[in-house]
């Protein structure tokens, strides 16, 4: 069974970065297409940016040249490196690894999450 845990989560001014990581244990991300998804206060978690396997990235719009993934091996981790952070921003940042990886964008496709870590953006 693979567990998923997130760190790098915190509190930053806007226009400030901040790097957040997922590691897997019990298990690897070979294979696997790796998701992050936002639940801000009060709304739907959704869709931030994904990995696939073969390294094929997607993003949602609203973090389009802000924000980019990778992924260590040799460290069964994927970063999120979030860059030019905005208030909106703020929200429960998840984790998700789907092993057939089709549907990134629907979070009920998603075999795996982790518990979330807080990512909150001031003004």
């Amino acid at each position: 069974q693979v567990r998923l845990v997130e760190s790098g989560g915190g509190l930053v001014q806007a226009g400030g970065s901040l790097r957040l990581s997922c590691a897997a244990s019990g298990g690897t991300f070979n294979n696997y297409y790796v998701g992050w998804f936002r639940q801000p206060p009060g709304k739907e978690r959704e869709f931030v940016i994904g990995l696939s396997w073969g390294g094929v990235t997607h993003y949602a719009d609203s973090v389009k040249g802000r924000f980019t993934i990778s992924r260590d091996n040799a460290r069964n981790t994927v970063y999120v490196q979030m860059n030019s952070l905005k208030p909106e921003d703020t929200a429960v940042y998840y984790c998700a690894a789907d092993y057939f990886g089709a549907g990134y964008d629907n979070v009920n496709n998603y075999d795996h999450w982790g518990q979330g870590t807080q990512v909150t953006v001031s003004s």
